[in-house]
């Protein structure tokens, strides 16, 4: 812990010599220009680490911003990909918290990459990774900033870049992430790190949060994207960065199922890989390295919600597919009451259908499987939903 402070420490004499983001306090904050911009185009890349982030953003102006490298062994991806974006030099690059996912790729960055200025969230940690990346900042004489909550980064004056949410005394790491909102014109970004609940609550009472992309925190976690934050940021599309079969169960059913509720198009690079958001001010398009989206795999699955009835508290699955299915993993979701069932380690023949039951009368034999003796189900306008093992809706049912 010594070493890392004292590195800090130097690195802070660098901070004030080499800060050049705009403050509250300070010089005239830096506004969007909207009469200049025509035909500029920027672009936000969700580069696919596996579990973890790493966001590219190439400014109207041709400026460039890293945000995060995923990783450590994922850093050579980050390198590669910004090399074929013909990419040799960084304006800045953003640590949002010093977790491993975040920074660990970052190293292969700050060895391979020219970079002008580096900002922290100031959230001091212990690990290796942390204290090496602080080094070698210090070692290649990077401008280190720390940003405080309301500060503006002057990437380009086309964009306005405002730090919503920052933690040097956060508690934990996830607290502390840097929120970052960019905004072009009509359309903006609001980038969120790994920010929790708490401090979506917190951002909520201070800032306009509406944004036309959300890249949700904590890769889908149920930890944020609580369901207040995702109906006052209203994204048209969102963007989950999570690695595929992750132990951690990113994203969580509940999460999804939030921002299916307010029509947010959903795209994963689990799912598709690669991200690119591009956007002239007024319009977007997003391109992936694949063409699938959510909504296309759910007529590639095979099972359906083919009988629901709130009276009797039953629900029945189909297979209607010519191969049995594996039910690990896979979940039933009563939306209004938020109450989960998560289906045994078993498999759905063709052809075949099985019955969720609940209430007094809740039976389990051959064909049926016993939820609860509760009541699981409203009489009114609570949705079935199955969900399979990557949390993605495959079958709804009003």
């Amino acid at each position: 812990m010594k070493q890392v402070l004292s590195i800090i420490s130097v690195l802070m004499v660098l901070l004030t010599f080499g800060c050049t983001l705009d403050t509250q306090n300070g010089s005239q904050e830096t506004k969007v220009n909207t009469s200049s911009n025509a035909n500029k185009e920027m672009s936000v890349h969700f580069i696919d680490v596996g579990q973890g982030d790493s966001i590219l953003i190439q400014s109207p102006e041709g400026k460039k911003m890293l945000i995060d490298g995923g990783k450590k062994e994922k850093g050579k991806d980050v390198v590669t990909y910004l090399r074929q974006q013909g990419i040799e030099k960084l304006d800045y690059v953003v640590a949002t918290h010093p977790d491993a996912d975040h920074i660990g790729g970052l190293l292969a960055v700050l060895n391979s990459i020219s970079i002008k200025n580096f900002i922290d969230s100031g959230k001091e940690h212990t690990t290796e990774t942390y204290e090496n990346m602080l080094q070698l900042i210090l070692d290649k004489h990077i401008p280190f900033i720390v940003p405080s909550v309301g500060d503006t980064i002057p990437l380009d004056s086309d964009l306005e870049i405002t730090v919503l949410n920052t933690g040097g005394n956060a508690n934990d790491n996830n607290e502390a992430s840097i929120v970052l909102k960019v905004q072009y014109e009509d359309i903006s970004f609001l980038l969120t790190g790994d920010a929790d609940a708490g401090v979506e609550k917190s951002m909520l009472s201070e800032y306009d949060l509406k944004s036309t992309v959300l890249k949700a925190g904590h890769h889908g976690s149920d930890t944020s994207s609580s369901d207040a934050f995702i109906r006052e940021v209203q994204p048209e599309v969102t963007i989950l960065s999570y690695g595929e079969n992750n132990m951690y169960g990113h994203p969580t059913p509940e999460v999804v199922t939030r921002l299916k509720k307010v029509d947010s198009d959903i795209y994963s690079t689990a799912e598709v890989g690669n991200i690119v958001v591009k956007t002239d001010g007024r319009d977007y398009t997003v391109e992936t390295d694949s063409i699938r989206k959510e909504e296309e795999s759910v007529a590639d699955t095979p099972l359906y919600i083919s009988k629901k009835d709130v009276h009797e508290e039953i629900v029945g699955i189909t297979n209607q597919g010519e191969e049995a299915v594996n039910l690990a993993g896979w979940q039933l979701l009563s939306v209004a009451g938020n109450q989960v069932y998560n289906f045994p380690n078993m498999s759905i023949d063709a052809g075949e259908t099985i019955y969720i039951t609940s209430g007094p009368d809740a039976k389990e034999d051959a064909s049926h499987l016993k939820w609860t003796t509760r009541q699981m189900w409203r009489n009114e306008g609570d949705a079935a939903q199955l969900l399979n093992e990557k949390g993605v809706v495959m079958s709804e049912v009003e």
